[in-house]
């Protein structure tokens, strides 16, 4: 075996001795010689094998950090989620529910014709041809109807809530 070959076994050997998996020493070792490779651009190193030996221990070192800080991370959001409690808490399901009897007094303000437009769009889903075919208005008076609604409600519910 050639230098570089018998290095690679003993970084190899080293990584596993630490725990680590074939091919994540394998990996380890490839991102060392590639830091050395780098760092040699701009300074001399005197001993690659104690360069190498040094960085791949600490990238296990620093790669077990990193996967331990994960580990934990998700383990506390995990182990919190059972504590987080999805519903609106009672004061914001009361502003909710006065909104929607604003809006519900809004809505029998306007004239039949405009409220079942609106409706027919906002609440059931239909398009302005859909609900012009079913009404036998034309698409602009739909247009115009829910221009209506929308300006009507938008100026009702500030001026309720006193904006």
């Amino acid at each position: 075996m050639n230098g570089v070959a018998t290095l690679l076994v003993k970084l190899r050997k080293l990584m596993i001795s630490r725990g680590r998996t074939p091919d994540d020493s394998d990996d380890l070792i490839q991102e060392a010689f590639l830091r050395l490779e780098i760092y040699c651009r701009n300074h001399v190193v005197r001993q690659p094998e104690a360069f190498l030996v040094r960085t791949v221990i600490n990238l296990s070192v620093d790669e077990r950090r990193s996967a331990h800080a994960r580990h934990v991370v998700a383990g506390l959001v995990e182990d919190a989620l059972p504590l987080i409690d999805p519903t609106p808490l009672p004061d914001e399901v009361l502003a909710a529910q006065q909104r929607l009897q604003r809006m519900k007094r809004g809505l029998r303000s306007l004239t039949p014709r405009v409220r079942e437009v609106f409706l027919m769009n906002r609440l059931e889903g239909y398009s302005y041809g859909q609900i012009a075919e079913r009404l036998r208005i034309s698409e602009s008076a739909v247009e115009k109807h829910i221009a209506k609604a929308s300006q009507f409600l938008w100026e009702w519910m500030n001026r309720e809530e006193g904006i």
